[in-house]
This record gives C-alpha cells, structure tokens and sequence, in this order.
C-alpha cells in the first residue's frame, strides 16, 4: 500500500489526489496532510482521512484546528520545520508537494532524502534549485515522477524508450485566460478576468502565471531537470484544447503524444501507481466531440515572460531563483490589486535584470538571492 504524505493538502492538486485516495481506498492511505491557512478544509480532510500528522502554517492555527477536528487525537505541527516533517515523516513512503512557491524546495529535499519517491507537483522547486534537488535525488537513489499534466505526459511518452533518441520534446500550451487578447487589451484586464482559465480549474496563482505564460517558462525549466534535456531541446506550442498534453519527438520523426481530457487526477493517479495503470472516474476522451484540434506557433513577443524564462534557464546560477522569487511576489501584488496585469512581467524583468549572477549555487546562496528579489520586487 502506497502510504502518502501531501503537502499542500487544501489546494488545487491536494484536493484532487484526496479524490483519487477516495476511489482507491485499499490501495492509497494518508498518513500526513499539509497546509497553510484553510483551516475549515483541512479540518474536514482529517476528518474524513485521519493522518497520524498534520502541518499548519502558523502556530496560532494548531489550538483552532484541534477545536475543529472532535476526537482526533493525531499530532499537529506547524511552519516550516511542520513541512519537513510531515515531508519526512517515517510511515509515509509516497509524498506529493503540492505546495506552491519556493516554500516547497526545503519539504522535497527532506523527502529525498529520507528516501521517500516523489510526486512533484512543486514545479517551483526545480526552478530555484533544479541542480541541487536532482543531484540530492541521484545521490539518495530517489525516484521523482512528475506530476503537472506537461511533464506527466513527456514521462509517459518515454516510458519503454531510449533517452539517447529524443530529440526534443514540445510542451503543449492553452495560452491561458488572454490568449486572444492583443498587447493593448491587456492593460484593462482585471483579477476576474485573469483567474478564468479556459480549461482548467487551478489555483489563482497558478491560473494567473498561465495567463502571462510565466508557467509555461516554469515547465520549460522544470522539464530540463526531469528529463536532462538542453534548452535547445524543449519547445513550445500553443494548443487551444489541452487534450495533447506534451509530445516527444525522436530522432526518427516518430513523435508520441499523450492525450486525455483535461483533468489532473489523471496524472496525480499515474504518479501514485505507477508502473501500474488503475481505473479513474474521469470523463474518457471523445475525439469526435471536439472535431478538431487547434495549434498556434509561439509568440514570444506577445509572451515575453516565456522568452525570458528561457533566457534565465540558460544562464542558470542564482537567475532562475530570482524569475521565480519576483513572480511570486508581482503575482500576489496583482492578486491584492496593488498592480496592473502588464506590470507582473514589467517587474519581474526589472528584478532579473538587476540581478548579479552567481554561478553554480550552494542553498543558502539560493535563499539570499530569492529574499533579495522579493523585496527588489515589492519596491518596484
């Protein structure tokens, strides 16, 4: 039985791997949830799953959440060190991080090295610190399966194949809430209308980046530490309909796509079984319904922030930890309507423009670099 940790137990992903423990009861159990500030929610979660442990993320939440919660009687930990562990906690052999942000860089590395296999859905974590969490994964023998719907698909198209004859991959893009709009209708556009997403149902932070194409630029990053692949090898293509979720294509020509309708607990599910496939409840794919699929050529004028991403990944050290870091904070001043839209992409150039590059990084460098660039990008 997979016994797992999940982190960020009350967010998008969270909640669809607790409904994908649901269908598979005997074969999935909860020992550790984590979360922020939910409490509500996660209460109803313990409820329903009881752990033996349960992260919060401040300590004036744990007296609140043990009034919510009857006759549980599991431990409660909080902040950061309640994330590792929970992350690291000893009956657990699967942990999902489903947390989002750089919060999620120290929890993974705890996983690993605890030995646990990991299914990511942090993508932020490979961002800041791809070198280090990968060489910790090789060095511990960890197992990382991705988990976003892109990288779940270049895992799956792999599977049986020879890495030596990948060409490139091509990660699949919806273009997000504004993918018809021109530069100028932009600068109008309001927080209501950046969190609805044509396809999916995510996070507000997460639909936000994917309105800008700063997630895409992530899953650009993230896919060349999953997959030891050069950036050069690692294309772009926007795809209206998100039924082909990435593609790989070999040196041959032969280029293998994953399809499916677009619902994440159909790659949180293979992450959990994997090698095995198990039934899901989930809208099966019906070709004949869409008729036809829709592509577009990137643009990286009308997407800069996609282009920039690029341009971080190939100089590595300390930048991407800085695309990252400002992100999240002009991300979070659009979202309290602090800024207008186009200024998420005019302040995290601003930041990584500023920004002196140190190569090859230890953590703490990482961390002084990412605190750097949330307060440039508070000041912006």
């Amino acid at each position: 039985m997979k016994k797992i940790a999940l982190l960020g137990s009350t967010g998008s992903v969270g909640k669809n791997t607790l409904e994908v423990v649901r269908q598979h009861r005997a074969s999935f159990q909860i020992v550790a949830l984590a979360a922020g500030s939910n409490i509500e929610l996660l209460a109803r979660q313990i409820n329903e799953f009881q752990p033996e442990l349960v992260s919060v993320g401040r300590p004036e939440l744990v007296d609140e959440l043990r009034q919510l919660t009857g006759s549980w009687r599991g431990e409660i930990v909080c902040g950061a060190e309640g994330l590792i562990q929970a992350a690291s906690y000893p009956s657990a052999n699967f942990v999902m991080t489903a947390i989002i942000g750089s919060i999620g860089v120290a929890p993974t590395l705890a996983a690993i090295k605890a030995g646990k296999t990991i299914g990511l859905a942090n993508k932020e974590t490979l961002v800041t610190a791809g070198h280090i969490v990968m060489e910790t994964a090789k060095r511990h023998g960890t197992r990382i399966i991705p988990v976003d719907s892109e990288h779940s698909a270049i895992f799956q198209c792999l599977q049986g194949e020879r890495r030596a004859d990948v060409a490139r991959i091509i990660l699949t893009a919806s273009g997000g809430s504004f993918r018809h709009l021109t530069r100028r209708e932009l600068s109008h556009v309001t927080v209501d209308d950046a969190l609805k997403h044509p396809n999916w149902n995510m996070g507000a932070k997460i639909t936000v980046d994917s309105a800008t194409m700063m997630n895409k630029g992530f899953e650009v990053i993230e896919a060349r530490w999953l997959f030891d692949l050069a950036y050069d090898q690692i294309d772009c293509l926007l795809h209206y309909e998100s039924v082909i979720h990435s593609m790989v294509e070999y040196k041959d020509g032969a280029v293998m796509a994953q399809l499916g309708t677009p619902d994440m607990k159909v790659p949180i599910q293979y992450a959990l079984s994997y090698p095995q496939r198990m039934p899901l409840e989930t809208e099966p794919l019906d070709l004949v319904r869409f008729g036809k699929l829709h592509f577009a050529e990137m643009d990286y004028e009308r997407f800069p922030l996609l282009k920039l991403a690029y341009d971080c990944g190939r100089t590595g050290g300390t930048l991407p930890a800085v695309l990252n870091a400002a992100n999240e904070v002009a991300v979070a001043r659009f979202l309290r309507g602090e800024i207008p839209f186009l200024a998420i992409e005019q302040i995290v150039e601003r930041v990584c423009a500023a920004h002196r590059v140190q190569a090859d990084p230890d953590l703490e460098a990482i961390l002084e670099a990412d605190g750097w660039a949330r307060r440039e990008a508070e000041n912006c």
